[in-house]
């Protein structure tokens, strides 16, 4: 029997085998209870483009709390400006197998908002 994380898990690696499949620039999440994590990751997967948190200063000083929805809508607006700045304007969403909702969803749709597409 699975307990929580391996299916987890095993979601995000059905996932990410499907983005390298169609060899596309992704957008990956990594969600602790404190703080929040975006990176633009090249179709190869070996090199970073862009990346944004609650651990960047800029955005340290406009969160009291990193691990809520309003910092995860900041996190997402600046990981779309920094893809955008490096050239990329559509990705694939992988939420590392994290369930669409809460923090995860406040994410992407102000990365949408600020005009990345995926």
């Amino acid at each position: 029997m699975f307990n929580k994380k391996e299916a987890r898990l095993r979601r995000a690696r059905k996932t990410r085998a499907k983005i390298a499949e169609l060899k596309a620039v992704r957008l990956c999440i990594n969600r602790t209870n404190c703080h929040i994590y975006a990176q633009v990751i090249s179709p190869c997967g070996g090199k970073v483009l862009a990346s944004a948190s609650t651990l960047d200063k800029n955005v340290r000083g406009d969160v009291q709390n990193g691990g809520n929805k309003a910092a995860a809508a900041i996190v997402g607006k600046l990981i779309a400006e920094r893809a955008k700045a490096a050239g990329v304007e559509q990705v694939a969403f992988d939420r590392s197998g994290l369930q669409y909702h809460g923090r995860i969803q406040a994410l992407a749709e102000a990365a949408r908002e600020a005009g990345l597409k995926f």
